[in-house]
Order: C-alpha cells, then structure tokens, then sequence
C-alpha cells in the first residue's frame, strides 16, 4: 500500500462517520473461508486502492454516491468484481469471496483498459515473480519463448528477439514502460534488444494486433517490458542477483532498488553479464568399428559482455506523481555467420576474423500520472521518452557499419470518470524517430519516421458481459533524402561466361540518388466481448482491422546484409522484364490484418484453462522473396593470390520486398491442474500455419510445440522440471530448407532461507538436461548456431 493511501485509512478510521463521505469496509476470504492478506481492492475508474491487512481487512473512505465497481486481486486466486451502490453517504460493510486459480492472473500495466489473461478480450500473457527470474535469459525472446503463442528467432543466444503468431520484425513492437525501445532489432535479426530481463519488474506480451494502444508497428503484437524506474512509491524494496552458467561460462549479476520519503522515491537499478562463446552438442558419428561417438563444438562469435545502470527519482503528491529516470545500456556481443567465404575464414587468424557489435543507448523516461478532482476527466497519464541509440559492427578491429536511432515519443492518455457505466478514455500519442547507416554494409539509407495518432478506447460490464471497443487513426510520414539505386552486378550462378564478363562490362558504378516521401494514414478498430456464461468459465470474442505503414526499411533497403546473409531490395524496387533492378511501378500502400480471436477460459477451482484459436488474414503483407539472383557482399575477395575468377563465396542471394495477401492460423492452448497444495501440472500448446493466400508458405515459420511442466512449491522450496517437444517443420518457403523435431528438458531447483534477517534463495537450473542437437526453425543462422547444450547455472538471490 502506498504511505498516503494508509495516511488515508488511519485518518478514515479516528475520524467520525458524520464529517466522511461513504465508505466500505470488508474482509477477503477464500473459499475455505481463511483470511486473504495483501489483497488489492481498487475502485475502476479511479485512483483508490488499499490492500488488505494482516487480518484480511480494508476499509475505502471518501467515495461519492453511485454505482462502483470494486475489482479485488490476490496472487493465486481469480480476480473478483463486484458492483456497489452507494446512496445516502452510507456506509456499507462487505465480505469477498476469492476462489483458488491454478493461473496465475497478473493485469497489465501499459493499457489505459483494464487487460489480464482471464478477463480481456483480447490475448495477454505476462511474465512476472518467480517464473520471470527462472527463465529469464541473455535476450529477450529467449526470456519468453515458453509462453504460448511466443517463439525465439535464436540469432546464437546474442540477438534473439521475440515472434508472435509466426510474426515479428517490425510487426512486433517492444516497448519499455509502454514507450518504444528504440532500437533497431526491427531492423535485422543480427540486431540486440536494447533492454534487460533481469531487472524487470515483468514482461507483458499482448498476442494478436495492439494497434490500438501503441500503433500500427504493433500489428502482429507487443512485448512491454515493465520496471519501476520510474517509482510510484516510496517503500524501501529491493532485489539482487549472481549467477553462474556452465555451457558459456556465463556470469551474471544485476540488482534493483526502490527507497525515500514521504513525498520523494528513488529507484536505481544496474546489470552486468559476461559470457564467452556457447558450446552446442553434434550428431551422433559411427566410427569404422561401428561404435557410436558425440562431440561439442563452440558458436564462434557468441561471446558478449554487457552492462547497464539506471537510476530515477519521483515527487509524490496525494493526487499522483511525476518522475524522471535515466539509463546507459551498452553491449558487445559477436555476431554468428558474419562470415564472407570460406577461403577467407582459412587464411585468417581468429583474432582478425573476430566480427562483433559495440551497443551504447541512453534512454530518458519521464511518466507520470494526475487525478483529478473534475466533473468530466479522472486521470491524467504522462509518459515521455528520448532514446539516443548507437551501435557499430566491427571487423578485424575496424568499424564496417555504424547504425544510429533517435527517437523522441510523447503519449498522453486523458482517462474520463465514468460514464453511463463506460471506463476509458483518448489517448494522444507523438513519435519521430531518425535512423541511420553508415558503412559497407549500410543496406538502409538515413530517414526520418514520424507518427501522431488519436486513439479512442472504452469498457463496460453489461451483467455477464464485458464489452471492450476502440478505435485509433495515425499519420505516418515517412522521409529519405540520399535514397541509392546502384546499378550492381545481380546475376544467376547458372550464367554462361560470357555472360558473366558481360555484365561485369556493362555494370559501371552508377548510381541515381534520389529524395523519398511518402504519407500514410493507418486506421485500426477493434471490438471485443467477454461473456461469464457459466459459474467459473468466461468466452471471449475478439475483431479488429488493423493497418499498418511499411517501415523505411522495407521501402528503401538496397544492399549487403551481412547479418542475415542476404542482399536486400526494398519494395520501392523491382526486377524489369530484362532482370535488371530498377523502381517499382507498384504502389506503395498499407498492410491491413483483419484479425478474430476467440478464447474459452475457465477461471477458477483446481482447474483452470486458457483455449484460444485465432484467424488472421493481412492483405499487402511485406515479406522478402529469393530472386534466384546474387550480387556481392561488398568485401573484395576476387584479387586473392590462388582464388578462381568465377568464385561466388563473396557473393549474396539478392532477396527482394514485395506484396501478397497472407493467412496466419493457429491456437494456443494452456492448462493448469492444482494436484495438491505442493504440487501443479501445466500443459501448454501452439501452432501457427502462415501462408499464402494463392499458395505457398511464409518462410521461418515455428512449428507445432507441446509441452508439460511439473511444479512442486513449498514454503521454502520450489522444483520444476520443464519439457517441451517441437515438431519437424517442413512447410517451408522457396530455397528453404526443412527443420528436424526436438525435444528439451529442463529443470530447477531453489530453496529459501534466510541469513542475517537477509531472506534468500539458492538456486540451480538446468536446460538441455538430455543435450539435445536442437536447431531453430525461425533463425537465420539455424545451420550454424543451434540451441546450446547441457547446461547448468547456480545463482543466489536476495531480497529486502
């Protein structure tokens, strides 16, 4: 509870009934009829919330006449809301009921709407407490693959970013306390999340299009990655962490903390890792003797070192808070498959091979939040970002390409009070981001992104029915003053020879340097409802139109892209009839999704489960197709003593951004079955089928996955064991190969203690318990990189 909330309900207790307004006061109880403490009572639509004492006990004061709707939380239990009517300044005394809930049922932060797993329309997940620190990882989407309906597209444990649905890139936004990362890992999958797991607070993945609260770049969803940086009260807590892991000799440690007074918080925060190249297990050989034999080798350039400190402060008023926070990320990690030839990698050292990224960011928050005392308007919620970002490929100790992202965002959401039973309210939201390249291997030229969007979002309880509809509309601008069109030298490998010194004639290096502008205005709309037509089981219906603009980097690519092995042509390119490479006559329009999501939960008891099946049809989806031709990387290897005139180790398959309408499928199945106090089952499921309208498969696709995990959790003690099983893939796209199934085991283990008054935990996790030569379908760098081998992290955990 925050100090002035309990300065509120002492002041409410000693003072008499006739100088209050109404208030309610009650005690939570489970079903066996046992006292619930920490219980969170808040009032929708408005800032009062207190927590139950340690006899289960609450009291509310100074509420006006009228309907309220009281939502009540408590971990492990349901979430129960129930409507009260006050008239007369009465005073009312209740008794709430909380049921057992085997999911656990966290809501979102970033959402002017109230969104949890068992209650929205549309689907959340969210990683928090315990199970965030048990498989948080290096990278973000190696934090959250176990999720359903969220993969990894495992860039060699360095760069992994998450996929939604078979979506990501710059489909899939990730944001920090609701305000975008800022980096570039949309850009390339080579490319490292600016953000850090360990310190977080949690991590919330809304599935299917999030255009409605943070724009059309979240059309395939969103990852909100939530800490208190920013902090909205002053109670002394904290948290830190050491770790070791086994399969890359891994050393972690990272701690945060939140102190102050009465009307000032700080907060501070700081992470270091340490990791040197991964091992990973190899098929299994049979020797002449016809014995069996396993082996390990090592990713080359998997290592990374990163750090990062944050600190902020706020000022604490009884109406809310303002406050500001500052962090310094930075990273260098390798970069697996930035290669150029075979013949190089032999006549190199490994020192001059060494290809690895400097990441630096500074990230300014500023949030707050204001209550108002108005006839029309409830809150005020602020938040405010500039993000200076920077990162430089370095190879053989010299700077190849250097990207920049600044970006300044502002986003105001005006919550109105309740209105004929409505919660909600407009939010405004400013974005503009410039991005550059500079290099050999700058395959995007400089250009400015800007947005300003109005959105609209509102809720209500019909009896059984919860109703959620919203819509948003944005203007995007999209500018590029030095757009290139190289007249390069793109050819088959199946050419004849005269051929090939034909075109190495004719390909002088001319290039047309162009100014780009292009204006879009995306518009998305979504209704949602959610019907409790039963005791414990709710169905929920979810339909949305979402649009969204192209990114610059899907227009105005032309060039190398080492990271992905590719040489990439943007759409506002094209192959003329005689194939050569030159601008589009296509128009460059929106992508528009019509999603529908519909999800069967049941909520409460020993039980509980979470169906959701989803249809997802994007017309103008952008995606990159091979051409059949190639072109080189940009590194001259042809002058090398002994190399062969017609060698194409230097060169890259030219791969070209076009537009097809596209169907993405699929469910996502979670079951949880409370056995005993001690001990739980999860089962858990997901699928996704992305392919063409017309025919054919979208590329790097997940496949089907199940899996099963066993929970054993006492007062002390906490054990896991985790196995999941993913399934061949072999519905691929042009030049891409298949996949073979896998399956992982992992497991942890932790106990409680507590030493000096200090409480801790000790912990030992394992993954890939069985050494499992696993490789990911959805990576890049799959046949190179696959997923580490046995391996084994210790840890000590601390908290005050």
């Amino acid at each position: 509870m925050k100090p002035r909330s309990q300065l509120a309900v002492l002041i409410a207790a000693l003072l008499p009934a006739s100088v209050l307004a109404s208030t309610i006061e009650g005690v939570v109880l489970n079903n066996q009829g046992k006292i619930v403490t920490n219980a969170t009572i808040e009032v929708e639509g408005s800032d009062l919330k207190v927590t139950t004492d340690d006899n289960g006990k609450f009291f509310i004061a100074e509420l006006n006449n009228g309907l309220k709707e009281l939502h009540v939380v408590a971990p492990g239990y349901a979430h129960l809301h129930r409507d009260i009517t006050i008239t007369n300044d009465e005073n009312q005394s209740v008794t709430f009921n909380l049921k057992r809930s085997p999911i656990e049922v966290i809501d979102i932060e970033a959402t002017p709407i109230h969104m949890s797993a068992m209650e929205s329309a549309s689907p959340v997940s969210v990683l928090s407490g315990e199970q965030l620190r048990r498989q948080q990882a290096a990278t973000l989407g190696d934090s959250l693959e176990k999720l359903p309906g969220v993969n990894t597209n495992f860039h060699g444990k360095v760069a992994s970013t998450p996929i939604i649905r078979g979506l990501s890139g710059p489909r899939v936004l990730i944001t920090q306390n609701g305000l975008d990362v800022s980096d570039v890992s949309r850009v390339g999958p080579d490319h490292s999340v600016a953000s850090e797991a360990s310190t977080a607070q949690q991590i919330e993945v809304l599935r299917g299009p999030a255009t409605l609260f943070y724009g059309s770049g979240a059309i395939g969803g969103v990852v909100n990655v939530v800490d208190s940086r920013v902090p909205t009260d002053s109670t002394t807590r904290g948290e830190w962490n050491v770790e070791h892991n086994s399969v890359d000799n891994q050393k972690v440690a990272s701690f945060n903390a939140t102190t102050g007074t009465d009307s000032v918080a700080f907060y501070a925060d700081a992470f270091w890792r340490e990791a040197d190249d991964y091992e990973v297990p190899v098929a299994a050989d049979i020797d002449s003797d016809g014995e069996e034999h396993r082996g390990d080798y090592t990713v080359e350039n998997s290592n990374e070192e990163s750090d990062g400190l944050t600190v902020g402060a706020s000022y604490l008023i009884d109406n809310g808070f303002i406050g500001l926070a500052v962090e310094q990320f930075n990273r260098q990690y390798g970069i697996p498959g930035h290669t150029h030839g075979e013949e190089e990698e032999e006549e190199h050292s490994d020192d001059e091979e060494s290809v690895f990224a400097d990441l630096e960011q500074t990230k300014v928050q500023l949030l707050g939040e204001y209550n108002l005392d108005n006839k029309w308007l409830n809150k005020v919620n602020l938040r405010v970002g500039h993000t200076d970002y920077e990162h430089a490929e370095i190879e053989g100790g010299a700077v190849g390409t250097t990207f920049k992202n600044e970006t300044n965002e502002l986003r105001i959401d005006l919550l109105h009070n309740q209105f004929s039973e409505w919660n909600g309210g407009i939010s405004f939201h400013y974005k503009q981001s410039d991005v550059e390249a500079q290099g050999e291997e700058a395959f995007t030229p400089p250009s400015e992104t800007e947005s300003f969007a109005v959105a609209l979002m509102e809720e209500r309880h019909f009896g059984d029915f919860l109703v959620q509809v919203g819509g948003r509309i944005e203007r995007v601008t999209i500018e590029a003053g030095d757009v290139l069109l190289p007249n390069i030298d793109a050819h088959a490998h199946d050419e004849t020879e005269e051929a090939d010194e034909h075109n190495h004639e004719e390909s002088a290096e001319i290039t047309r340097v162009f100014d780009v502008e292009h204006e879009f205005t995306p518009i998305s709309l979504s209704a949602g409802v959610v019907w409790d037509f039963t005791s414990n089981y709710n169905l929920g219906l979810s339909v949305s139109r979402s649009e969204r603009a192209p990114s610059a980097s899907e227009l105005l690519s032309f060039g190398p892209h080492i990271g992905t092995g590719t040489y990439e042509v943007g759409a506002l390119f094209d192959l003329d009839e005689d194939g050569h490479l030159g601008l589009s006559e296509q128009a460059i329009d929106l992508e528009t999704a019509n999603n529908i999501d519909l999800t069967l939960r049941k909520t409460q008891g020993d039980v509980g489960f979470i169906l959701n099946a989803f249809y997802n049809q994007v017309d103008n989806y952008y995606y990159q197709i091979d051409t059949g031709l190639y072109a080189q990387s940009g590194h001259d290897h042809g002058d090398e003593e002994g190399a062969d005139e017609h060698d194409h180790s230097s060169e890259l398959p030219v791969y070209l951004f076009k537009t097809d309408d596209v169907i993405l499928h699929g469910f996502e199945a979670q079951i949880a079955w409370q056995l005993t106090d001690e001990f739980k089952v999860d089962l858990f499921s997901d699928y996704v089928r992305a392919r063409l309208k017309d025919g054919g498969d979208l590329p790097r696709t997940p496949p089907l996955r199940f899996g099963s995990e066993l929970s054993y959790q006492t007062d002390q003690l906490s054990a896991h064991i985790h196995v999941t099983r993913y399934q061949k893939q072999d519905r691929t796209a042009s030049q891409e190969t298949a996949t073979g199934g896998y399956t992982l085991v992992d497991a942890s283990i932790s106990y409680d203690l507590s030493v000096l008054n200090q409480d801790m935990s000790v912990y030992l996790r394992g993954t890939n318990l069985t050494d499992t030569e696993a490789r990911v379908h959805s990576s890049f760098v799959k046949d190179i990189a696959p997923r580490p081998g046995r391996s084994f992290a210790l840890g000590i955990r601390g908290y005050f």
